[in-house]
C-alpha cells in the first residue's frame, strides 16, 4: 500500500455470475465476496484529520485495525475487460449500481442473470467493486458491514452528547431504535434515567420545542409473544439502553428530538480510508500484503483508470472524499481518475463529528433540519463564505484531483440547497473548473426508479414522480470515460443560472407556476440556516442542539419553470420534453403526518387534464393531453424526437432510444393513467 497502510483481502466466495451469461467483448462475468482488512498508522500523514483516530485501540505494531466487506464482480477472463474500474459506493450499505445503470431489480446480494438488469455495465466491460465505508450499518439484508473501533480514553469507552431525531410515519408507533432507524448501530445511552437526557416535540423544523416530561417516556423497547393459559398474546416492556419507548405513542408527522449522553462512537472517519486503500490497491498493487494476487492484475488484466459513484448519501460522501484530500493514496497517486456524485446537493459527509449518525439523511425542510451536513465549502470552484470570510472549494489539489460529473435533480434544488453547487453563498453564479461538469435532470425526482409501477401517495398530497431518467446515467459514464481516456470533453453543464432567469428565488418561481386546482405550493426550498454547534465543533465535539445564528443564512434558488411548471434549464429526460404532466421536485405532507411541509426527498405528478372539457370543468390553466397530441402514436413520435435530441448532444445512448419508445406505449402506463378514447 505504501508508507505503514496494510490491506489483506480474504475470500470467502468466488462462483461464476449469471450461470456464465456471455456479455459480449468482456465474456463471462465473476463474483468475489469476501473481507478486506486493512491496518493503518494513526500518526501518519495519510490519516491525518481522522477524529478520534488517536483514541483508537492499536496492535503490538501501533497500528490501527479494521475490516470491511468487499465484493468484486468481473470479467472471468480479465484480459477481456475494458481496463476500468468502477467503484459503487453503496447506499447505507446497500449495493445501488445495478439498479440505475442496468435497470435491473435491487440486490445486495447479486448472483443471476436477472439481476444483470440489461447488462449495461458488463457489456462495456468494467470491473465493479463495492466496499463498506459506514460503520454504523447493522448487519442484515446483506448489507457491506464495516467494522471500526471504537473511541477509547484512560482505558473507558468516551462519552458525550448525542442528538437524534423521530418521526411517526404511521399510529401506533411507540419504540424507536435509539438511532431512529433499525439498520444503524444506536449510541448507547450512560443512563437510562430520563431525567439526565431532555426530549422534545414539535410540530414543524423551526418551531419552538415543547418538552416531553421524563415520566411519559423510557429507554426502553417492547417485545411481544404469545401468552400461556390461553391469554393470547402479550407484551413486555425491557429497560435497553439503545431504545426510546413512548407508552402513548409517538405522534404521526411531529418531530420527536432526543439529546442524551451516550457512549462508545466508532471511528468512522476510517471509511474515507477503506474505500481509498481498497480502490488503490485494486488499480496499482499486483498483491496484497499477504501475497495474494489483485483478481484485477491477474490473468492479462489491467486497471488504467478508476471512476467512483455515488448517489445522495454516498453522493456527499464522494465529495467529501475528495474535498478531504483522500483522492491521494498514501503514496501520493490519484486514487479515481473520475467521480460521478449523484443527488448530493450541496452536501458533503460528517464523518468527523464524533457522535455522527451516517445513516441520517442530510438534511430536509420537516426532517432532520439541523444535520450539520451541508456546511461551506458547497462548490467544486473557489468561493468565500461571505459569514465568515473563509475561502476554500472541494477540489483544490490539481495533482490528484479527479474529474467530476455532478448531476442532480429538482428536489436537490427544493430540499437539498442544490443551488449553491454553482452558486457563492449570497447566490450568484460562479464559474466552475473545467474538470467539473454540472447537470440538473430537470423536474426529476431524488429517487427515480427505473423498475416503478403504478405510483402512490404514500404520505403525501400528490402521486410521486414518475420521470424515467436512468438513460441519462448510461450516457453520464460513457461521456466520464471518454472524457478521462481521451480528453474528449463532455457536454457543457446543463444548470439554471442567475445570469440567464433560470435560477430564481421562490418569490419569482411563485409567479411563474401555474395555479394548478388542488395543488398547494411548499412556502419555499429548504433553507440553510447559520448554526453554531460550539467552540469544539471543528475537531467533532458538538454542542446539541445547535443554536440558529440570527439572520437569514446562505441563499437557496430554485429552478425557473415553463407555463406547464416544469424546470425550464437542465437535462431534459424524454417524459419532460413530452410531458404528460407537471414534474415536481417537492411533494407535500398530508394532513396528519407534517401537513404542508415538504416530505423527504419526494417529488409530485401532477396530471394534464385529459382533453379540453376536463380542463374547462377544473379551470385548469394548463393545456390538456389531446391539445398536445393527437393520438397514443403522436406521443409516442414525440418521445422519440426527445430521446434522439438527447444523443445527438451526447446525453443519452442510441440503445436506449427504443427503450423510451417502448415504454411510451400506451401513454406511459402504469407511471401515466390518461383517459383518452
Amino acid at each position: 500500500m505504501g508508507m505503514s497502510n496494510r490491506i489483506e483481502l480474504d475470500v470467502a466466495e468466488r462462483f461464476v455470475f449469471a450461470g456464465g451469461q456471455d456479455y459480449g467483448a468482456a465474456g463471462a462475468y465473476e463474483r468475489i465476496k469476501g473481507r478486506a482488512r486493512f491496518a493503518v498508522d494513526p500518526g501518519a500523514p495519510a490519516q491525518a484529520g481522522i477524529v478520534d483516530l488517536d483514541k483508537a485501540p492499536r496492535d503490538a505494531d501501533g497500528l490501527v485495525r479494521f475490516a470491511a466487506d468487499f465484493s468484486l464482480l468481473i470479467p472471468a477472463v480479465p484480459a477481456r475487460g475494458n481496463g476500468r474500474l468502477f467503484f459503487d459506493y453503496g447506499n447505507r450499505g446497500n449495493i445501488r449500481c445495478l439498479q440505475f445503470f442496468n435497470d435491473a431489480p435491487g440486490s445486495n446480494d447479486p448472483r443471476t442473470a436477472a439481476h444483470a438488469g440489461n447488462g449495461f455495465l458488463m457489456r462495456r466491460g468494467y470491473a465493479i467493486a463495492w466496499i463498506a465505508w459506514q460503520a454504523d450499518v447493522l448487519p442484515g439484508d446483506d448489507r457491506f458491514v464495516l467494522d471500526a473501533p471504537v473511541a477509547m480514553e484512560d482505558g473507558r469507552p468516551v462519552t458525550g452528547q448525542v442528538r437524534v431525531e423521530y418521526i411517526a410515519d404511521r399510529p401506533g408507533m411507540t419504540v424507536f431504535p435509539l438511532s431512529s432507524r433499525a439498520s444503524t448501530r444506536s449510541h448507547p445511552t450512560v443512563s437510562l434515567d430520563t431525567r439526565r437526557a431532555q426530549l422534545t416535540m414539535r410540530r414543524y423544523a423551526d418551531d419552538a420545542r415543547i418538552p416531553v416530561p421524563p415520566d411519559r417516556w423510557m429507554f426502553a423497547r417492547v417485545e411481544g409473544g404469545t401468552g400461556l393459559d390461553d391469554q393470547g398474546g402479550e407484551r413486555a416492556v425491557i429497560p435497553s439502553h439503545t431504545h426510546i419507548h413512548i407508552p402513548a405513542g409517538f405522534r404521526p408527522g411531529w418531530i420527536y428530538e432526543l439529546v442524551y449522553e451516550g457512549h462508545s462512537p466508532l471511528v468512522l472517519g476510517l471509511g474515507h480510508v477503506a474505500v481509498r486503500d481498497f480502490a488503490s490497491f485494486l488499480k496499482y498493487a499486483d498483491h496484497d500484503d499477504a501475497g495474494r494476487p489483485n483478481p484485477l492484475r491477474t490473468g492479462g488484466g489491467r486497471v488504467e483508470k478508476a471512476y467512483a459513484w455515488g448517489r445522495s448519501q454516498t453522493g456527499r460522501c464522494v465529495r467529501d472524499f475528495v474535498h478531504r484530500g483522500f483522492n491521494a493514496d498514501p503514496s501520493g497517486r490519484r486514487v479515481f481518475d473520475g467521480v460521478l456524485p449523484h443527488v448530493s446537493g450541496a452536501g458533503l459527509m460528517w464523518m468527523q463529528h464524533r457522535f455522527a449518525n451516517l445513516v441520517v439523511a442530510a438534511g430536509q425542510e420537516h426532517e432532520d433540519h439541523f444535520n450539520p451536513a451541508d456546511r461551506f465549502p458547497f462548490s467544486y470552484a473557489p468561493s468565500r463564505d461571505h459569514f465568515t470570510g473563509k475561502s476554500d472549494a472541494i477540489l483544490k489539489r490539481p495533482a490528484t484531483d479527479p474529474l467530476v460529473l455532478h448531476t442532480q435533480t429538482s428536489t436537490e434544488y427544493w430540499q437539498r440547497r442544490g443551488s449553491l453547487v454553482h452558486t457563492d453563498t449570497q447566490g450568484q453564479d460562479l464559474e466552475l473548473p473545467p474538470n467539473v461538469r454540472a447537470y440538473l435532470w430537470s423536474s426529476s425526482q431524488h429517487f427515480a426508479d427505473p423498475r416503478l409501477g403504478k405510483p402512490s401517495r404514500g404520505i403525501c398530497r400528490n402521486e410521486i414522480n414518475v420521470v424515467w431518467t436512468s438513460m441519462l446515467f448510461r450516457g453520464m459514464l460513457d461521456a466520464m470515460d471518454a472524457w478521462a481516456s481521451h480528453g474528449t470533453v463532455p457536454p457543457d453543464s446543463r444548470i439554471p443560472r442567475r445570469a440567464d432567469g433560470t435560477l430564481v428565488p421562490y418569490e419569482t418561481w411563485r409567479t411563474q407556476f401555474p395555479a394548478i386546482p388542488g395543488a398547494p405550493l411548499p412556502r419555499g426550498p429548504n433553507a440553510l440556516p447559520r448554526l453554531d454547534f460550539g467552540p469544539d465543533a471543528e475537531r467533532g465535539v458538538l454542542s446539541e442542539p445547535p443554536h440558529v445564528l440570527p439572520g437569514e443564512g446562505y441563499a437557496v434558488l430554485v429552478p425557473a419553470v415553463d407555463a406547464d411548471g416544469n424546470d425550464i434549464a437542465g437535462v431534459r429526460a424524454p417524459m419532460v420534453q413530452a410531458p404528460l404532466a407537471t414534474y415536481t421536485g417537492w411533494n407535500l405532507r398530508a394532513r396528519g403526518f407534517g401537513d404542508g411541509a415538504m416530505h423527504e426527498f419526494s417529488g409530485s405528478t401532477l396530471p394534464f387534464p385529459d382533453a379540453p372539457e376536463h380542463r374547462a370543468q377544473t379551470r385548469d390553466p394548463r393545456r390538456s393531453i389531446a391539445e398536445r397530441y393527437a393520438d397514443t402514436a403522436a406521443y409516442v413520435r414525440a418521445i422519440e424526437a426527445a430521446a434522439r435530441a438527447l444523443v445527438a448532444e451526447r446525453l443519452m445512448l442510441e440503445e436506449d432510444v427504443p427503450r423510451c419508445v417502448a415504454a411510451a406505449a400506451d401513454w406511459h402506463a402504469p407511471r401515466h393513467q390518461v383517459d383518452l378514447p
